[in-house]
């Protein structure tokens, strides 16, 4: 697509944006948003996590439907606006916390057997892509599980939808197989685990 990006989108974008709309991509109300969540859940390998980390966590709506199914659940997120809707919306489960930062240089401390990335890769260029796909390969637990979910429509963004699971999916090959992959006409999901170490 001509006049894509070609840097990792900053800080500023996204908070003008929560500035504009507390609700930018019809999180609350877009029925594509609530049969994406639903098929995530579908998706995951495993009933129950120990401990996970949602990268790009925005206004908590995803983060209150997975939070049921984990001991643990750091959501991340750039903008202070959304991280402040998201803590009121998963107030009732005290195993939520958050973390405001841009990956891949905010990232949280620990090991997680759940890392999932919604539809945020893409505002990544390559080179902060392979910096991030270096932040889960320290901290993705042995056997633990990363999913990936992006829009596939066309956008300005750095990358592609494609091209950011297509990116990380190779980036991760050393570390992770692909268990799972689904596509639709407008999104597509991938399931990766960590197929090294013990």
């Amino acid at each position: 697509m001509s006049g894509r990006r070609t840097e990792t989108l900053p800080e500023r974008y996204f908070s003008e944006i929560y500035a504009s709309d507390p609700d930018p991509w019809g999180f609350t109300s877009s029925a594509y948003e609530a049969e994406k969540y639903a098929a995530t859940l579908e998706a995951l390998p495993r009933a129950r996590y120990d401990r996970a980390l949602e990268v790009g966590c925005s206004i908590g709506v995803f983060t209150r439907a997975l939070a049921p199914r984990c001991g643990g659940l750091t959501g991340l997120d750039v903008a202070q606006a959304a991280l402040d809707a998201a803590q009121a919306r998963c107030a009732e489960y005290p195993q939520v916390g958050f973390v405001r930062g841009a990956v891949p240089e905010v990232w949280p401390e620990g090991r997680f057997d759940l890392i999932v990335f919604g539809e945020m890769l893409y505002f990544l260029s390559m080179e902060d892509l392979a910096r991030l796909v270096a932040q889960v390969e320290a901290s993705l637990a042995p056997g633990g599980d990363c999913v990936l979910v992006h829009w596939l429509g066309e956008t300005d963004y750095p990358l592609s939808g494609d091209a950011a699971a297509e990116g990380f999916i190779a980036g991760a090959a050393p570390f992770c197989r692909v268990l799972s992959g689904m596509r639709t006409e407008a999104y597509r999901l991938d399931v990766l685990r960590r197929s090294d170490g013990p």
